[in-house]
């Protein structure tokens, strides 16, 4: 591979040194920076005209590219085969667009569709009879913006013999009118599996468009590492297919699903699992992450808190795991080498997260283990001094913290004004001296990097609301932004003790760049989603 030289604008190397003004690339791997870059490109140039191409950055930013430290890539990119609800801002224009694409698939047997926006009724809760009246002769599907949410339609109960009879499933809840006949809405994985598993599963051709399109969609952002946080033993079909057909451009990390109910059998799935990504010897594959819900999400009052929600409907929300049964199987990946990586997004979850991570540390010994509490939503502050002493990354969702209408309509309700001003506790998990990492939670949330680091910079609204910041001291600034979506998941990902080390731009580390139009640490938080992202490299090469 020739030799590339990059120059005319900004390099960060993102390492905590100093910003440069030339980087040199050769064999997919950074060589050099600032004045050794060119000196070793004239002497390469001395030996053959050709043997450095030079790439002009015309004024622009080059960076280590981002990665996205949680996310459901397979998810998001099935969302563009079913009917386009995500845009929709009102229920009646959700029933229109599943109107429009069941007439135009008539041979469809079952409508499926993600994600709406939860905020359009009522406490979250929305009602079969809505959907029946845009199709009543086939059942309707639609995952909820959180997807520990469906909405389905009447047929769809009956095709699954959900009736006011059957009970509330172990983790989770079926929703009902006054007389107790089921609502529309299942909430958390005991219910919303008695709906899904009876969908049809979707063909290995369509799973494979849609992580094609996750990946084409990374890329643009300037995305080349993926931590898929949720991955079931026919997702693994998908991706070692995908590794065999050459189709994967992004690199990507499987957490593979631990479920409470089935954990046993689960177990040796997970090796298996394991060893046959392994066998494929892919620098972009990797399945070495255990995937853990501890509780749901507040907007559902399932997350579990440590006191009652204010409303109280759910006292304390939902624990996923017995302590007992966390700490057993977070042991038994542990000791089986895995990474553990734990949704956890009330202050009783993180605890709970934080106690079988604590548990394991003191019963399998020392190792380089970088355990994952996902969200952290609500941390309670006796909790929060934990994540750096037992050096557990808080992997965020900067996004989140924002006053939109999840917040201010569903959350901030459930939690009160004192509780709500502790969520994602950015600035002071950083001067504790925990690890934070971001990830977009895709497609929950907009998996563009620019639109994540923004709220982080300035804790507003697109509109810049409120004025000065919701929760100001949570602030970070960009430099610590920008670690925490490239060189801090790296972390997270093991990167830097990687076959071949990826991460920050060091001389030795593979080139997985991204080319920004402009310098970020230069524009204000509203102007950042509009950088332009000019080019992704993964190991030198711009796909």
């Amino acid at each position: 591979m020739a030799a590339t030289l990059f120059t005319g604008g900004v390099i960060w190397p993102g390492d905590g040194s100093a910003s440069s003004d030339a980087l040199l690339v050769r064999d997919g791997r950074v060589c050099a920076l600032g004045d050794a870059a060119r000196q070793q490109a004239h002497g390469m140039q001395g030996q053959s005209a050709s043997a450095v191409e030079t790439v002009d950055l015309d004024g622009g930013f080059l960076m280590p590219s981002f990665r996205d430290g949680h996310a459901h890539p397979l998810l998001g990119g099935l969302e563009a085969e079913g009917p386009a609800v995500r845009a929709c801002e009102s229920v009646e224009q959700i029933v229109a667009e599943v109107r429009r694409w069941a007439e135009a698939h008539p041979n469809e047997e079952w409508v499926i569709g993600a994600s709406y926006d939860s905020s359009l009724a009522s406490e979250g809760l929305f009602d079969a009879r809505w959907l029946d009246d845009a199709v009543s002769d086939r059942p309707v599907v639609l995952r909820a913006w959180d997807y520990h949410t469906v909405w389905c339609n009447s047929l769809a109960f009956e095709r699954v013999g959900i009736t006011a009879s059957t009970p509330d499933p172990e983790l989770g809840e079926i929703p009902r009118r006054g007389d107790g006949s089921p609502l529309g809405t299942l909430r958390e994985w005991g219910a919303v599996d008695l709906m899904l598993d009876a969908v049809p599963a979707r063909s290995l051709d369509t799973r494979l468009r849609a992580l094609g399109r996750a990946s084409e969609f990374y890329r643009s952002y300037g995305v080349t590492w993926v931590q898929d946080a949720w991955v079931e033993s026919e997702d693994v079909d998908v991706y070692v297919e995908a590794v065999v057909r050459g189709m994967l451009t992004v690199r990507y990390n499987l957490a593979l699903y631990a479920d409470p109910r089935y954990f046993t059998a689960q177990f040796p799935e997970m090796l298996a699992s394991r060893r046959r990504v392994a066998a494929l010897e892919s620098s972009l594959l990797t399945a070495n992450t255990v995937k853990f819900f501890a509780d749901g999400v507040i907007e559902s009052e399932t997350g579990a808190l440590l006191e009652p929600y204010c409303s109280a409907v759910h006292k304390r929300g939902i624990s996923v795991w017995s302590p007992s049964g966390l700490r057993d199987a977070v042991r038994a990946v542990d000791e089986a080498g895995f990474q553990t990586h734990i949704h956890a997004i009330g202050d009783a979850a993180i605890r709970q997260g934080l106690d079988a991570i604590d548990y394991v540390a003191t019963v399998n010994g020392s190792r380089d283990r970088r355990p994952v509490l996902a969200h952290t939503q609500l941390i309670d502050e006796v909790d929060l001094p934990r994540f750096a002493r037992l050096n557990v990354i808080a992997n965020m969702q900067p996004l989140w913290a924002q006053l939109d209408p999840l917040m201010t309509v569903l959350t901030v309700p459930r939690l009160g004004i004192e509780r709500a001003d502790r969520q994602y506790q950015m600035a002071s998990l950083l001067a504790s001296g925990a690890p934070l990492a971001f990830g977009s939670d895709w497609p929950v949330s907009s998996a563009d990097p620019r639109e994540g680091i923004a709220i982080a910079t300035s804790r507003t609204t697109s509109d810049g609301i409120p004025e000065g910041g919701w929760v100001p001291h949570e602030i970070i600034n960009i430099d610590a932004a920008l670690r925490a979506y490239t060189v801090s998941v790296a972390h997270q990902a093991f990167g830097d003790i990687a076959a071949v080390p990826w991460g920050s731009l060091r001389p030795g580390m593979s080139a997985d760049m991204v080319w920004l139009g402009r310098d970020p640490r230069n524009s204000t938080p509203r102007e950042l989603p509009g950088i332009p992202v000019v080019a992704t490299y993964l190991a030198g090469i711009d796909t």
